[in-house]
């Protein structure tokens, strides 16, 4: 349930208040550490797992650290005991700075534990003639990727030396020992004719390939295997599982028996924690119905789970639970390591939207924290809902002004997870919409199938009908309705800004897509361009006119000049999937219609806008912006 029915910070302030309190809003619901990855190993002199063993828990955080304008990294460490009554836990150490630390792994017995620093680099001179030869990389966020190398430490002797081996026309990566330690299982990403951007596209061609190291390496074998993602053919019911859409595994994720694996991922607009039987093939949701609707694996060793949980309302708490045995996992028994409180201000529910040419409401349970609510359907409807996470300000007697935001991908989600900057809109005074439209990640692959060629018309539709469903069921004002969104959420945004200006009062966009042609020759990810609109690729493949046509048929760019609010625009100069050229290009356009427009140029900036100074500075002006153009409710208009 919602904590308390206090008012958001700010909420019933003038805008002008509200405005100068946005940074602060915003600095201090972004202070809350997030665990990155934790390690469970034994106390000195403790082998086993009967009760009273000891363990020791190491975990390493993030956390925003405004006056220094970076990143703070730091380690905590706990003790974890099995006893009659379950898991007791405690405080280990103080915890401690962490330092151009790149990677750490523990060891199998969680007694030591490797490190990769960073050093000062080493000058060298290139070759004359050399200097200047273009090295291609693998786009976004990875600019500075071009042939990684497997290397191989030896402890006893400090010496490295570089796997040998690996096929020319691969780049290694993810690299694990087989079994007996004689061997290197890694993923090999090809990159011939030439590199695609490899960043959050996970079905780039990369078979998995084991190498052997021992002596008679150079005749080594080359075996390639084969993964399957399960995912669901048809519409799941609200309750069944949906599939599994996890781009990795945790790094240790087998249970004690070896036969039992575990994995987050999204169900629905929740991501959960996923059981897997691997001999009955049988999955059982481990957290399903949990107030919490972002569920992360850390570890699990010794049938003990290390995990972090969190909700729109409430920041990220770190936890731990002993998996029981085999057919008795039910229920888990969570134990708070680091235990954060909800917010003030903050609510949430779930919307599960139909299609449907009429709008009612049927309740599927009692109305509070999380409790999801349909909308629909009628007879004839359309067999494939989807779900919108609406956040909404505590208290207040007005209706609530709406910020709506489509997500990038299009194929990801929005999960029930703590956003700081979601939670500080809603302290301000604005409700918060999350669109999952058809063609986000866990619903089943039909409903990612079904946007494949209909991109800018399917999301679209399904973004403005969860907004008008919202509008007509919760005490929102529909006079005072924004946009906020980012990469192909932007592109979504710009042509419901076309579609209906005189819904959309403001708006913010993050590195928007608004003219699809331009980016074949712009983006790390050219082949998207052909496949989002059902169109075939290849490598060889060169633009042709119909081509051209198409992509710019379902461009918002060209029907720009409607669009009638306020727009503001957030652009990295450094961006490698969307180019910034694409946001200078629609701010011009609405510059000549006339359209107030305020663009912000971010000379450091990635596709992401990351970073501690930008992701404030983005917020703090974002927030700005709807405060100033979305201004107070009408006099005398309250919630019915």
């Amino acid at each position: 349930m919602a904590s308390g029915t206090q008012r958001g910070a700010g909420s019933g302030a003038p805008p002008a208040e509200r405005q100068r309190n946005a940074g602060e809003c915003y600095r201090e619901l972004s202070r809350f550490p997030a665990v990155s990855c934790a390690a469970l190993g034994t106390a000195a002199g403790e082998r086993g797992q009967e009760e009273g063993r000891v363990f020791l828990l190491h975990t390493e955080c993030s956390q925003p650290d405004p006056p220094r304008r970076r990143l703070l990294r730091f380690s905590r460490h706990y003790s974890v005991r099995r006893t009659e009554r379950g898991i007791a836990v405690g405080r280990a150490a103080l915890g401690a700075e962490i330092h151009n630390r790149l990677l750490s792994q523990d060891s199998p017995s969680g007694r030591r534990r490797a490190v990769l620093v960073r050093c000062p680099p080493q000058g060298h001179e290139l070759l004359e003639g050399e200097q200047f030869v273009y090295h291609e990389d693998w786009g976004e966020t990875l600019s500075n990727r071009s042939a990684p190398v497997l290397c191989v430490l030896d402890i006893e002797t400090s010496s490295i030396s570089v796997l040998e081996g690996v096929p020319k026309h691969v780049s290694p990566g993810q690299a694990l020992w087989s079994p007996a330690d004689d061997g290197v299982v890694f993923v090999g990403w090809w990159h011939e004719p030439f590199r695609l951007g490899l960043s959050a596209c996970f079905n780039r061609r990369s078979p998995r390939v084991v190498r052997a190291t021992g002596p008679g390496a150079a005749g080594g074998q080359t075996v390639t295997l084969s993964a399957t993602t399960p995912t669901l053919q048809r519409p799941a019911p609200l309750t069944a599982f949906t599939g599994i859409y996890a781009d990795a595994l945790p790094p240790r994720c087998w249970a004690a028996d070896s036969r039992r694996a575990l994995l987050c991922t999204p169900q629905r607009s929740r991501t959960d924690l996923l059981l897997v039987d691997t001999e009955t093939a049988a999955v059982t949701n481990l957290t399903a119905g949990s107030p919490e609707g972002y569920w992360e694996l850390l570890t699990v060793q010794w049938d003990l789970l290390v995990a972090t949980c969190s909700a729109p309302h409430r920041p990220p708490s770190l936890v731990v639970a002993e998996l029981p045995p085999l057919g008795q996992e039910l229920p888990l028994r969570w134990v708070p390591v680091e235990d954060t409180p909800p917010v003030p201000g903050v609510t949430w529910k779930t919307l599960t939207v139909r299609q449907s040419s009429d709008l009612h409401s049927e309740h599927l349970g009692a109305q509070g924290q999380g409790a999801p609510v349909a909308v629909g359907p009628l007879p004839g409807a359309d067999p494939q809902p989807f779900e919108a996470l609406l956040l909404s300000p505590t208290g207040g007697t007005t209706l609530h002004p709406l910020v709506v935001c489509p997500h990038g991908g299009p194929h990801t989600v929005f999960d029930a997870r703590w956003r700081p900057s979601m939670a500080a809109l809603c302290q301000l005074g604005f409700a918060v919409l999350l669109v999952n439209y058809r063609g986000s990640l866990g619903f089943g692959q039909a409903s990612i199938e079904s946007l494949q060629s209909r991109v800018g018309e399917q999301d679209v539709a399904d973004t403005q009908l969860a907004v008008e469903q919202a509008l007509h069921h919760e005490p929102l004002d529909p006079h005072r309705v924004a946009l906020l969104a980012g990469s192909h959420g932007a592109f979504i945004a710009i042509h419901l800004l076309t579609r209906h200006p005189e819904l959309y009062r403001a708006c913010a966009l993050r590195n928007p897509v608004s003219n699809l042609p331009a980016l074949l020759g712009t983006s790390d990810i050219p082949d998207w361009r052909y496949a989002s609109l059902g169109l075939p690729y290849s490598f060889q493949r060169v633009p042709r006119a119909e081509d051209l046509v198409a992509m710019l048929q379902r461009s918002p760019i060209i029907q720009a000049p409607q669009v009638r609010a306020p727009v503001l625009l957030c652009v990295g100069a450094r961006d490698r999937r969307v180019s910034p050229t694409q946001a200078l290009e629609l701010h011009r356009v609405l510059r000549a219609s006339g359209v107030p427009t305020r663009l912000l140029w971010y000379p450091e900036g990635g596709h992401a806008l990351a970073g501690v100074e930008t992701e404030a500075d983005v917020f703090g002006n974002c927030a700005r912006w709807f405060l100033q153009h979305l201004g107070q409710p009408p006099v005398g208009q309250h919630s019915p």
